[in-house]
């Protein structure tokens, strides 16, 4: 694994979420419990909704366009909504977001 430190996760409030830019689009990381964080992609596949913007709960966002509701875990869509978006492996170490950069570099290649 490739992994960086994406910041502190006192920088995220919690049930909150924060954008990190890369060269190949927007992460959208979670924070839904003290030390769990989440990071998937940025952009709804329903109408291109920044998920950033959503509403934390459990462990889901809610689209803030159409109120489409994605598992962090999976991210598959829920109920009867059909389409997910890409998750990437996160994790919380001395207090620091650490971002696996692998898939999120491999996403783009082909």
């Amino acid at each position: 694994m490739n992994w960086l430190d994406i910041g502190a996760l006192d920088d995220i409030p919690l049930r909150g979420a924060r954008i990190v830019r890369t060269k190949l689009g927007c992460v959208a990381v979670f924070r839904t419990d003290d030390q769990e964080i989440f990071a998937t992609s940025n952009t709804c596949p329903h109408k291109g909704g920044p998920l950033s913007e959503g509403i934390v709960h459990g462990q889901k966002v809610t689209c803030p366009l159409h109120n489409w509701v994605f598992d962090l875990n999976t991210g598959q869509a829920q109920g009867a909504d059909e389409g997910s978006i890409r998750t990437y492996a996160v994790r919380v170490d001395g207090g620091r977001i650490m971002l696996d950069a692998t898939n999120l570099m491999a996403s783009n290649a082909a």
